[in-house]
């Protein structure tokens, strides 16, 4: 009879067995190309989508990365794509008092990361056809879609080297919120109430060998339930958010890393 260890990590099916780890896994994805397109929005617009004990930065801004991984460790070499939607952000807990950006959806092109993203970090993981980057004449493209119907349009074009006032700027935004967060919901059994619903923080760590500053653009398409059954409404939704005005967007090549040893993955308090 199957017997839980409860000393050893599980996901579904657990019956075969804890999850596979080899001494070559390791939380670093080596070889990272990403655009990043950021805009100011409206902070109530914003904030009908921030559960409780988040509310909106200061600065309503909200950032679309693209993110092409390849070389990814856990997953023996392989990669995928993915984009993701993030809010500036605070959380204020009993516990916890952070500021960084809440994740209000990630798409990706394979199924493995989605599960152990939405399963143990919490994070509102959904599938999406996302091909590589292009770049023509200086411009580059990237985009998402599904069941054969294209939602999301990335671009970045005018690209340049940041000056040395720039990334003294950046590094003084990001001061003190490095802090990526998301809600952790898993529906009840019948798909009514919930089983799990709690806050969580997912640090990570970038390494960057090149990054160029430039003009981006994002474009929703408008979908149907006939289009996109699944997911209409938060493309939408997203769609529907204003644009106040864009901020410098960034591609950058390097690599990330996951796992911290001392900021694991935990729920905020």
């Amino acid at each position: 009879m199957f017997a839980f260890d409860p000393h050893s990590s599980y996901m579904m099916p657990a019956h075969f067995g804890p999850r596979p780890i080899s001494p070559k896994a390791s939380g670093w994805y080596r070889d990272v190309t990403s655009m990043t397109v950021s805009f100011l929005t409206e902070v109530e617009e914003l904030g009908r989508y921030l559960p409780a004990g988040f509310s909106v930065a200061e600065e309503p801004v909200v950032t679309v990365t693209y993110a092409c991984n390849r070389q990814v460790d856990w997953l023996a070499g392989h990669g995928y794509n993915l984009v993701a939607v993030n809010a500036a952000a605070r959380f204020e807990g009993k516990e916890d008092h952070l500021q960084g950006r809440y994740c209000l959806v990630m798409w990706e092109n394979l199924a493995d990361p989605i599960l152990t993203g939405r399963e143990l970090q919490g994070i509102p993981k959904v599938y999406a056809d996302i091909d590589d980057h292009e770049v023509q004449d200086g411009c580059w493209r990237a985009g998402a879609g599904h069941f054969g119907h294209r939602f999301l349009d990335i671009t970045v074009s005018d690209l340049r080297e940041p000056t040395a006032e720039e990334i003294a700027e950046d590094a003084r935004a990001r001061a003190g919120r490095d802090h990526p967060m998301a809600l952790r919901f898993l529906p009840g059994i019948n798909g009514f109430g919930q089983s799990v619903i709690e806050p969580t923080t997912y640090p990570s760590e970038n390494v960057i060998r090149e990054a160029w500053v430039g003009e981006g653009r994002i474009e929703w398409q408008q979908l149907s339930w006939e289009q996109n059954p699944t997911q209409y409404h938060i493309v939408n939704a997203l769609a529907a958010l204003p644009v106040r005005a864009w901020l410098p967007a960034v591609v950058a090549r390097g690599s990330t890393n996951l796992v911290i040893p001392d900021r694991l993955p935990r729920v905020l308090r």
